[in-house]
C-alpha cells in the first residue's frame, strides 16, 4: 500500500531509531488498504513506541484513507481527461501550454511542474525530479521546441492565454494580489468561460483574505471540471486558512482519490494528521484544541482513547451515504442542525470520559466582513451550491454535471496547417523515428541523437551539456509527438517504419557487409573483454545489440588491406556503459571466417565472408593415429602449464578461466577442441603465427603446430 521513507542515512541506531524501524514492520502489516480501522488503530499503537520521527511516518496510513476513500465512491468516478484536443497536458488535462517533456517522455504544462503538483508522473508513475528552482535538486525547466512551435502554429488563442496566466502567476508570487485580481477580472470579461482564469481569482482573493468570494468561483470550477484533482486541493487551502481543517481534509483526500500522486494535497494530509495523532496532543487534557490556529479556532474533532473507531466511522464517500452501522456522517460543517447537535453531544461524552476540553467556535472568512460567517455546504453535503455567471446560486446533485461541451476551441486542426516539415529531425532530414526530446528541449531520432553522442556529449543544435543526459542513458520516446505523427502522418510513419526495417535487415546480415572491429586476435570459445570508447565502434556494438544478433567479427589489423584475411566472430554476453558514454563488452568467440570482400558503413569496417570448419577424418586408422597426436600435445600443455610460475599462472586463470577438459569426440566441434584455441589465447606468440593457426580447416596441422610451440617453450623452462 505505499511505502514510508527509510530512515536518514547516517543515524546513530539509539532509541529513536529502533523505535522508528519497529513502526515500520507494525504499519507494514496493513497489507488490505481498505482496513481503515485497523490502519488508525496500527498508527495509534505505533505512537506508543515514541514520538513520530515526522509527518512524512504517517504515509501509509494516508495511503489507506485514500483507497478507503476512493472505493466509499463506487463505480463511475473515473479521471476525466479535461481539455480535448491533440495537444493536452498529463497533468492537469487542460491545453498543453509551454510544453515541458519529462524524463519518462511525457508531457507536462509548465504550470504543473513548477508548481511540483505531482512526485510521479500520471501516465507511467515514473517519478519526476524537481523543478522550477525551488530546491537544490531542482532541474531546469525547457519548453520543447517541436511542440512549443506546433501549439503556437495550431492553437495561437491557446497560447497567448498561456502566457497570460504566466504573468498571473508572477504577479501572484510576488504578493501583488490587487494587481492580479484586476487583470484576472479583465481577462474574464473578455473570456467567463476560461476555468483556469477563476482559479487565479480565487488565489488573488485568498491573498487578501475573501475567503467566501474565492470559494465561490472554487466551487463555479467543481461544478464544471468535478474530476479536477487542483480544484479540491485549492479549496481545501482557502478552507484550512479559514479554519474548517475537518473539511480541508475531506478535501485533501478528495483531491488525493482523484489523483494519489497529487503531491501537496498528501503533504497536508500527513502534517495534519502528524498533528492529531501526536502524542502530546493525544496525551494532554488539550486546553487547547489540536486543529487550532493562531486566529481562529476550529470545529470540534473526536480525539482521545476512542479515537481509532471515532476516526474511521467519518463519512469519505462524497457522493453518497453508504449506510451500514460503521458509517456515521462527518462532524463538519455537512451535518443538519440534529445530527450535529448529536454529535457534538457525542464528543462532549468523550471530552468528559478522556478529561479532555473543546473549545469551539466559527470561523470568520472574509477580512473585511469579520461579523460574517460563511454560509455554506461543502461540496461533499447533498446538495452543493454552485456559483453561475449571473451571479444566482443553484443548487443540483453532487453527482451530477454540467451537460456543457469542456472541449476546447483545439479539438481539431485544419489540414493545410499539417506540414510533414515540422515533423522532421534537424539531423536527418526525415520524418521523426523513435523521436526523443532532450533536458534542453530539442527533439530528435533516437538513433541520430545516439551518434551524436557518441562523438560529444553535448546537445546538437545548442551545445548544451548532456552529460547527466548520457550517464542515464534513458532515452524514452515523446509518447505526445509519436502520437501525433501517428495520427496526422500514419502514410508518411508507414514509409519510414519499412525504410528502417531494410535498414535494420541490412545491419543483421551474418554473411554480408558484417560488422568488423579491427582490434586485436580472437578465438572460438575464448573470452574477449572489450573497452570501447571510439564513436564509430560505439555504434557498431549498438547496432548489433538493437538488431539482436549481438555479433560482430574481430581481425587484427593489415597495412595493405586495413584488416586480415581470417578472423573470428564475437557474441556479446553483456554490456556495462559508463557515465561518459564508453563502454565495457564481455564477449566470447564463435565461429571462424574468412574474409571475401571488404567494404566501410559509417566509419566502421564491413566484410562479406564465408565461415570455416575442421574436415573432418573418415579414416579409422588416421583418425586413431589424430587421437594419439591429441592425448600427447594436450599432455605436453598440462605440463607446460603447471610449470609456470604462479605469478603468470594467476594471471591468465583471472584474465581466461581455467584450460578446458580434454574431450572425448575431438571431431564434434566444427572448430576442433576448445583446449586448442585457449592454449593458443595464452601462449606468448607473435599475433601472424597465430593467425595462421587460425586459419587452418586440419586439426592434425594445427596439433603439429601447437607442438612445436610448446616444444619451444618447454625448452626454455628447462633452462
Amino acid at each position: 500500500v505505499g511505502s514510508e521513507l527509510p530512515p536518514e542515512p547516517g543515524g546513530s541506531g539509539g532509541p529513536g531509531e529502533r523505535a522508528d524501524e519497529q513502526r515500520e514492520l507494525l504499519l507494514a502489516r496493513l497489507v488490505p488498504a481498505s482496513r481503515l480501522k485497523e490502519a488508525v488503530g496500527a498508527s495509534l499503537a505505533s505512537l506508543c513506541l515514541g514520538p513520530l520521527g515526522g509527518a512524512q511516518r504517517l504515509g501509509t496510513l494516508v495511503d489507506c484513507l485514500v483507497l478507503n476513500y476512493r472505493l466509499r465512491q463506487g463505480p463511475g468516478r473515473g479521471r476525466e481527461r479535461g481539455a480535448e484536443g491533440p495537444l493536452r497536458c498529463c497533468g492537469c488535462g487542460r491545453f498543453l501550454g509551454e510544453p515541458v517533456t519529462v524524463p519518462c517522455g511525457h508531457t507536462y504544462c509548465r504550470r504543473c511542474l513548477r508548481r511540483e503538483l505531482r512526485a510521479r508522473c500520471r501516465r507511467c508513475r515514473d517519478r519526476l525530479l524537481p523543478a522550477g528552482g525551488t530546491s537544490p535538486a531542482a532541474a531546469p525547466l525547457r519548453t520543447s521546441v517541436v511542440l512549443n512551435r506546433l501549439a503556437e502554429k495550431w492553437f495561437p488563442g491557446e497560447c497567448e492565454r498561456a502566457r497570460a496566466g504566466t504573468r498571473l502567476e508572477e504577479l501572484l508570487a510576488q504578493g501583488r494580489f490587487r494587481e492580479a485580481l484586476g487583470a484576472v477580472n479583465q481577462a474574464l470579461r473578455a473570456d467567463s468561460s476560461d476555468l483556469m482564469l477563476r482559479i487565479y481569482r480565487a488565489e488573488s482573493n485568498v491573498g487578501l483574505q475573501e475567503y467566501k468570494t474565492a470559494i465561490e468561483d472554487l466551487n463555479f470550477v467543481i461544478s464544471k471540471m468535478p474530476n479536477w484533482p487542483e480544484v479540491y486541493f485549492q479549496k481545501g487551502k482557502v478552507l484550512q486558512d479559514s479554519g474548517f481543517v475537518g473539511d480541508a481534509l475531506q478535501l485533501f483526500l478528495q483531491c488525493l482519490a482523484l489523483d494519489e500522486d497529487f503531491l501537496p494535497a498528501k503533504l497536508e494530509v500527513e502534517k495534519i494528521l502528524c498533528d492529531v495523532l501526536s502524542p502530546e496532543k493525544l496525551g494532554e487534557s488539550l486546553k487547547e484544541s489540536a486543529w487550532n490556529s493562531p486566529h481562529i479556532r476550529n470545529k470540534p474533532f473526536i480525539l482521545g482513547s476512542e479515537v481509532s473507531a471515532s476516526y474511521c466511522n467519518l463519512q469519505l464517500c462524497p457522493l453518497q451515504n453508504l449506510g451500514g452501522s460503521d458509517i456515521l456522517e462527518p462532524v463538519s460543517g455537512s451535518l443538519n442542525r440534529a445530527q450535529s447537535a448529536h454529535a457534538l453531544n457525542s464528543t462532549k461524552d468523550l471530552a468528559k470520559e478522556d478529561g479532555l476540553k473543546r473549545v469551539s467556535s466559527e470561523p470568520l472568512l472574509s477580512g473585511q466582513g469579520k461579523g460574517a460567517l460563511l454560509k455554506r455546504k461543502l461540496s461533499f453535503s447533498e446538495q452543493d451550491a454552485v456559483v453561475c455567471e449571473d451571479g444566482k446560486n443553484k443548487h443540483k446533485k453532487q453527482g451530477e454535471s454540467t451537460k456543457r461541451d469542456m472541449t476546447l476551441a483545439c479539438g481539431t486542426i485544419p489540414g493545410d496547417l499539417i506540414d510533414v516539415s515540422d515533423f522532421e529531425c534537424s539531423l536527418c532530414m526525415r520524418l521523426f523515428f523513435e523521436p526523443v526530446t532532450t533536458p534542453c528541449g530539442h527533439t530528435f531520432c533516437k538513433g541520430c541523437l545516439e551518434r551524436c553522442l557518441d562523438h560529444a556529449p553535448q546537445c546538437p543544435l545548442c551545445k548544451e551539456s548532456l552529460k547527466e543526459y548520457l550517464a542515464s542513458r534513458k532515452y524514452s520516446i515523446t509518447e505526445l509527438l509519436e502520437e501525433l505523427i501517428m495520427k496526422y502522418l500514419s502514410d508518411e510513419l508507414f514509409e519510414r517504419k519499412r525504410i528502417h526495417a531494410e535498414e535494420t535487415a541490412e545491419h543483421s546480415n551474418l554473411t554480408k557487409n558484417v560488422p568488423m572491429f579491427v582490434c586485436t586476435m580472437a578465438y572460438p570459445t575464448v573470452p574477449c573483454p572489450l573497452h570501447v570508447f571510439e564513436p564509430r565502434y560505439r555504434l557498431m556494438i549498438r547496432r548489433s545489440m538493437e538488431t539482436g544478433t549481438k555479433q560482430f567479427g574481430m581481425c587484427i589489423s593489415d597495412s595493405q588491406n586495413g584488416f586480415a584475411d581470417y578472423g573470428c566472430m564475437l557474441q556479446i554476453r553483456n554490456v556495462h556503459f559508463l557515465p561518459d558514454g564508453r563502454s565495457v563488452v564481455d564477449t566470447i568467440g564463435g565461429k571462424r571466417f574468412r574474409v571475401l570482400r571488404r567494404g566501410m558503413k559509417d566509419g566502421y569496417c564491413t566484410a562479406d565472408i564465408e565461415y570455416l570448419e575442421d574436415i573432418k577424418v573418415a579414416d579409422e586408422e588416421e583418425l586413431k593415429k589424430l587421437r594419439e597426436l591429441h592425448n600427447f600435445v594436450y599432455n605436453q600443455a598440462c605440463s607446460w602449464f603447471q610449470n609456470l610460475r604462479n605469478k603468470f599462472r594467476t594471471q591468465i586463470l583471472q584474465h581466461f578461466g581455467p584450460m578446458p577438459d580434454r574431450e572425448e569426440n575431438i571431431q564434434a566441434m566444427p572448430n576442433g577442441p576448445a583446449w586448442c584455441w585457449w592454449l593458443l589465447a595464452v601462449l606468448p606468440v607473435d599475433p601472424r603465427y597465430q593467425l595462421s593457426v587460425l586459419s587452418m580447416m586440419s586439426l592434425k596441422d594445427r596439433l603439429i603446430k601447437i607442438q612445436h610451440i610448446l616444444t619451444y617453450f618447454s625448452r626454455d623452462q628447462s633452462k
